[in-house]
Formats: structure tokens, sequence, C-alpha cells
């Protein structure tokens, strides 16, 4: 049996899924791309390949692996990108929440599948016509922080992943939860103007530490309350540069190690000056499709 237990985003990881990039299959067509940065990619022939992307994942499971993280890897789906844990589920306390994501992407949750049937408690379905997607959903012990998109054009927008009904219902099941809703960018086209994700542009790495891309909201105010909430010294404000490079996409191991992107300078020097050892891993290539360390991974027990 696997244990399921999470409280937040930054206790010790003990048992985790880590996407797989092996057998991905030809790069998608300009028609099959399902977020705007894959879309650049394709388009200028800079789209990552299978060897590149198994050299970045692996580089992260081995420091998974030094701090004793039990990993668990996917099934292979052949001819399918299965990078991207995070968004087929999610766990709130001990539930275990199947998200629904995009139609393109429904062959992943079978990838899942019999990691699924091993766990110790029952896992939830969401109803169909509840979107959602991992990404968009960030614990904070009695906060639960969601990214969503409530514009009238949602259902034209792919990038569009987790909508207010998903919200309104989630609501009703945890009721001892803060749940608070956050509206973020999207743009089926736009690279500059679309966040495919919550974690995007916010995580939580602490208590009271919070890294926050303000370019990646929707609404100023809503990134206003989270550096009101945790305070303006312990927050990483990432500048437009650093939130178009998707800096807030850490992978949190415990309060004193984080892995991050070695290209995030500046985070990097502000996470070791506050104690936090920073195990340093090159992403380049998986981050081209929109994502990055949180996004790689579904956690599922921490202490």
């Amino acid at each position: 049996m696997i244990k399921i237990k999470i409280e937040n985003e930054y206790s010790r990881i003990k048992t985790v899924i880590l996407g797989i990039a092996d057998d991905i299959g030809d790069p998608p067509s300009i028609f099959d791309a399902y977020d705007p940065r894959s879309l650049y990619h394709i388009k200028n022939n800079s789209y990552p390949n299978e060897t590149d992307l198994v050299k970045n994942v692996d580089s992260f499971y081995n420091k998974l692996l030094k701090h004793n993280v039990d990993v668990i890897r996917p099934e292979n789906i052949s001819n399918c990108n299965q990078i991207f844990a995070r968004d087929l589920g999610f766990v709130i306390s001990n539930i275990f929440f199947l998200s629904n994501i995009v139609p393109a992407r429904h062959d992943e949750i079978q990838g899942i599948h019999n990691i699924i049937n091993k766990f110790d408690v029952g896992v939830i379905k969401l109803p169909e016509f509840m979107h959602i997607e991992g990404g968009d959903v960030v614990l904070h012990n009695d906060k639960l922080f969601i990214g969503t998109y409530t514009d009238t054009n949602y259902s034209s927008l792919i990038t569009a992943r987790t909508n207010i009904e998903s919200i309104e219902y989630l609501k009703k099941m945890i009721s001892n939860i803060e749940i608070i809703p956050i509206e973020i960018k999207k743009s089926n086209n736009n690279i500059f103007e679309n966040t495919l994700h919550l974690d995007c542009c916010f995580q939580t790495i602490g208590r009271d530490k919070a890294i926050i891309c303000p370019d990646g909201f929707k609404n100023k105010e809503d990134y206003e309350f989270l550096i009101k909430f945790f305070g303006r010294k312990n927050v990483f404000l990432a500048n437009s540069r650093e939130s178009f490079m998707l800096t807030s996409n850490v992978f949190v191991i415990s309060p004193e190690v984080v892995v991050s992107h070695l290209m995030f300078k500046r985070l990097n020097k502000w996470l070791e000056e506050k104690g936090i050892l920073v195990e340093k891993v090159d992403y380049s290539d998986v981050s081209k499709m929109s994502g990055l360390f949180r996004c790689s991974t579904l956690p599922l027990y921490r202490e």
C-alpha cells in the first residue's frame, strides 16, 4: 500500500510520482500544441528532443534519490508526453482527487492507474464538468490557493484548465480549509500573456515564505494579497524576465532543501541567504513545454 498525506508544499517529502520523458514520440504539430510556449518552440524548430528531456528529468530524479525520497514512476504509454505528472491529480490531507484534464492529455492518466490502485485511501474522481489540474492547486495548511479563469471566453481557451465550478465543488467537500481562488492570465497563442497554471507564478516554499511572479496574475489585488499574507521580507518577488522563466516552479524537498533551475541565479542566491540548500538542476529543455520541477512531480506523502 502507498500512504497518502499532504498538508502543504514544504514539509519533508517522503513519496512522490515523478514524470517520465521516455517514448515521448515526435514533436507535436502546431495544431496539436496546447500551450503557447510549446507552440513558440515548435514554430522556431527549438522544441526539445527526447534525449535532452530524459537527461533533464534524470538529473532531477537523482537529486530526489540523494535526499532519500521514494520516487514512483508512471507506467510508460507509447508516444505520450508523461513529464508533467502534477496535473493528473492532487492530495489534500488524506484524500486523492483525480483531475479532469484537457482531452488531449487523457492518455497520461492511464500511466498512473496502477499506482492509484495501491493507495491506502479511496480516490475521488471529480464530475466531468469540473475542470481542474494539479498545477493550479497550492495547499498551504489551512488554506488552499487555486488558480482559475472566470471570463466568458473560458471555453475557447485551451490554456484555461481550472474552472470556477470545480472550486465551488471543493468548497463543499473540504469545509475545514479556506479556499482562495486566484485569477491568472490566459492566452492560446501569446507566450507573454499566458500562465498555464498557478504554480507557474506562485509557490509557497515554507510556512512563511513564497515565490511570486506578478506578471502571471490577472489581477493586481491577488498578488498584493499574497505579498501581504506572507510578508514582503519573506517573498521572492520575480521581475518580468524571471516571471517569463517560470521562476516559481521549483520543488521543495523540505524546508531546508529546494530543487531549482541552475539558471535562477537571483532566486538561488536569495534561498541560500535564508539558509536553504539549493540543489541546482539544468531543466532548460523541459521548460520549453511550459513547466519545470513542480509540474513534473505529484507528491503523495509529506511528513
